[in-house]
């Protein structure tokens, strides 16, 4: 009886003899005989199952598998319910590449046959090799729960579960293998990648190693090898690993992305922009390549790169748009003083992050350089809700100021008033607010305000002849004198007589010319206290030359007498308040005397004069470093770093930024 229940019948001695000798040829592998001596005896038992299923088999020994498969489709219809037959017929299937159709074979054994365990195997390998993971992974852990130390069975189940992207459960099989027989475990290169993927980068690296010792030209293995070494911070062995997986596969452009990042965390940024433009040309549509490749271009100064790759990576996430590269694109437009889309993409952000203080505040710079006063100061008021900080008062009461100015000009006194008084209780020192507050006073009539405000303004700037003379016409005006003690020693300003005459005024200009000249010689050759001499001569012609009082200021800083650097570098921003290097160097001498509040104000006055004064950056990061403000310090050193052409000065500041970001 066999296992389906049918009844054999006994072959003729004849066809039992060709019977034997094909199965003597098929042992000497002479299969051509074997088939030749198969066919005779089928000849006389023409419904013999095992002279059909022995014919069978030996095709498939051949290679002759359609021949095979036919064979056993002539053995299935003979013996209907024998469900083994199916096990010859998936495997060919198998061989051959058709999973569908081995699956069903297979399916038939488990509905025909369902205590044969080991097809729980055979339905778990082909289930892989059509990635149903989930099914694979549910048949090996049957066909495990008897067969329990099959290694074959283990080995496919944790490649299912690294195929399902269960790296955890992958990790666990792959470890026991290992830790069971270490001598025989072979697949390093799958275990290497499960344990990357749970992130376990220090352990992967090392069987990836193995991996790759094993099987050099293993291209896989050596991609997640450098990907390894790229995350454990190994840039130059990660490297080595990526020139290898070009070597072999120069083409393979996917890892162009990854590769562009290694190049550019290390520095490497014309070599970085390169491969991150390969990627881009393979894959137009992933927006990670444009904004990595902005980012390097704007660490490079190429801001017109950095723009165009920055909108063209928002364009891709549509919808989704990508935060940190809005504001990235706000600063650079910053950066190049086109406030309209500077404020555009700070206000896409700040709808987002609504209480960002960087944002806000570079905000409320964009909207004072853009003489949006009431903006800004709007904008300044709210960032100092949220924190005292000294330069942001600065810079609302110079944006009051600049607001009394306009409302002034256009007449409306009481709010030029209020904006300058405000300004003032901020601790102004900007003379030409008290002026200008005293003119509004003035033509509001209320004359006590005016001359307070008019001493005041002539006090910090005595030389500002502009003053003294709105005064003079103030008093005449109502005739009033003026409550000033004026000495001719010792005070801070002396009020020069105005002599009429009927002669010509002289034409100073020429000897003008030539002390600031001499002034410049003796200064080149360190002659200092004449060059002094000079420049003093040239300003009692010229008292208000803001180039030349700043000469004065930077010969006494070098002679480290920095009282009276200071008070000649605010001579000349009292003549122009606009005078950028007026501010910046006061700044410097503030920072040498340790007064870094003072010294950031100044920086902070030269960075709203002109957004594109690096060394002011420069400045305001030491200044803050000193203060501990290591966020704020790596904020003005990175923005300075677009601006800096110089290398060796960009070194020493990557190097203060990495210490400061550790």
């Amino acid at each position: 009886m066999t296992l389906s229940g049918m009844q054999v019948q006994a072959m003729t001695p004849e066809a039992n003899s060709l019977y034997q000798q094909a199965c003597s040829a098929e042992y000497k592998e002479d299969y051509k005989t074997a088939v030749e001596k198969l066919t005779q005896a089928l000849s006389i038992a023409n419904n013999d199952v095992m002279i059909y299923t022995k014919l069978a088999g030996v095709y498939n020994e051949m290679g002759e598998y359609d021949k095979a498969l036919d064979t056993y489709a002539k053995v299935a219809e003979l013996r209907p319910n024998d469900g083994y037959i199916y096990i010859s017929i998936g495997s060919i299937y198998e061989n051959l590449g058709k999973y569908n159709e081995a699956l069903l074979a297979y399916n038939k054994v488990a509905e025909m046959c369902p205590e044969y365990l080991y097809n729980y195997l055979n339905i778990a390998n082909v289930q892989y090799q059509l990635r149903d993971y989930k099914a694979s992974i549910d048949n090996y852990n049957k066909f495990l729960s008897t067969y329990t130390q099959h290694r074959e069975a283990r080995e496919n189940l944790a490649a299912s579960y690294l195929g399902s992207g269960n790296y955890k459960s992958a990790v666990n099989e792959y470890e026991n293998l290992y830790v069971k027989n270490p001598a025989a475990f072979t697949d390093f290169a799958n275990y290497g990648l499960a344990l990357f993927e749970t992130k376990d980068y220090q352990k992967a690296s090392e069987f990836l190693e193995k991996a790759v010792e094993n099987d050099p030209d293993n291209t896989t293995a050596h991609i997640d090898l450098a990907l390894s070494y790229q995350e454990l911070g190994k840039n130059e062995q990660s490297l080595a690993q990526y020139d290898v997986v070009f070597r072999q596969q120069p083409a393979l452009h996917a890892l162009r992305f990854d590769y562009g990042n290694l190049l550019a965390e290390m520095g490497k940024d014309e070599a970085a922009i390169e491969n991150y433009k390969i990627y881009i040309k393979n894959y137009p549509n992933d927006a990670r390549g444009y904004q990595n490749i902005g980012i390097v271009f704007k660490r490079s100064g190429k801001i017109n790169d950095t723009i165009a790759s920055f909108e063209k990576a928002l364009e891709l996430q549509k919808d989704k748009r990508d935060i940190t590269i809005v504001q990235d694109l706000a600063e650079c437009y910053h950066v190049k003083n086109d406030y309209p889309n500077a404020l555009k993409y700070y206000d896409e952000v700040l709808a987002v992050k609504k209480d960002d203080y960087g944002t806000k505040l570079n905000k409320a710079l964009v909207l004072h350089a853009m003489n949006d006063y009431n903006g800004a100061v709007s904008m300044y008021d709210e960032l100092l809700k949220q924190k005292d900080d000294a330069s942001v008062k600065a810079n609302l009461a110079m944006a009051l100021v600049s607001l009394g100015e306009q409302y002034f000009d256009t007449k409306n006194y009481s709010l030029a008033t209020e904006n300058l008084e405000k300004a003032i209780n901020l601790g102004t020192n900007d003379s030409y607010a008290y002026f200008t507050l005293a003119k509004s006073y003035r033509a509001c009539g209320a004359d006590e305000k005016a001359t307070e405000n008019f001493e005041k303004a002539i006090s910090m700037s005595p030389e500002k002849v502009e003053y003294s003379n709105e005064f003079a016409d103030f008093i005449s005006a109502s005739n009033k004198q003026p409550e000033v003690e004026i000495s001719a020693k010792g005070s801070d300003f002396e009020i020069a007589e105005i002599q009429l005459s009927a002669e010509p005024e002289v034409d100073n200009s020429a000897n003008y010319k030539s002390l600031v000249a001499s002034g410049d010689e003796n200064y080149r050759n360190k002659n200092y206290d004449v060059s002094i001499a000079n420049y003093q001569d040239a300003l009692k012609i010229q008292p208000a030359d803001e180039v030349t009082l700043l000469k004065l200021g930077n010969i006494y800083r070098i002679k480290e007498d920095n009282k009276n650097a200071i008070s000649f570098y605010k001579k000349a921003i009292v003549v122009n308040p606009n005078y950028a290097d007026g501010w910046f160097n006061l700044g410097l001498v503030y920072a040498n005397e340790g007064n870094n509040g003072k010294a950031k104000e100044s920086f902070h006055r030269v960075l709203s004069l002109n957004p594109n004064y690096g060394y002011a950056y420069y400045a305001l990061g030491i200044a803050y470093e000193q203060d501990g403000n290591n966020k704020e310090a790596v904020n003005n050193y990175k923005i300075f770093l677009t601006h800096n052409k110089d290398e060796a000065t960009a070194k020493t500041v990557q190097e203060k930024i990495k210490t400061l970001e550790k």
